[in-house]
């Protein structure tokens, strides 16, 4: 099993970008993916999750968008608006078992996590 965060970079704030996590060795229908960060210094935090549902982190909605490509075999995290504390480290998780809303609360544990990618919001 294979989840590869992609699409991190520098940016500028108030810039967008669309982060995508890729899931080889399991059937993407079959599991909840979940968003997580991690900034510098900082605890790991969920993002926003899907499933047969969405969830976002309530200081997350309205920037962020979570959406699942079952074709692709990807779910994509757009954020907008960006702002210098977005700045982490941004990882995808699957979880066979959890709902988006205790994958993304810390109810329910992942199975599958992916290497992460960086994100860095500076002007």
């Amino acid at each position: 099993v294979q989840l590869q965060a992609s699409g991190g970079g520098l940016v500028q704030p108030g810039d967008s970008l669309t982060l995508s996590c890729a899931v080889s060795g399991i059937t993407l229908e079959d599991y909840t993916i979940g968003w997580f960060r991690q900034a510098p210094g900082k605890e790991r935090e969920a993002v926003s999750c899907i499933g047969s549902n969405v969830y976002h982190v309530d200081s997350r909605q309205g920037r962020f968008t979570i959406s699942k490509d079952s074709a692709k075999n990807t779910v994509n995290l757009q954020v907008n608006n960006l702002k210098p504390e977005d700045t982490a480290v941004y990882y995808c998780a699957a979880a066979r078992w959890a709902v988006a809303t205790t994958l993304c609360l810390g109810l329910e544990g992942s199975d599958y996590w992916g290497q992460g990618t960086q994100v860095t919001v500076s002007s």
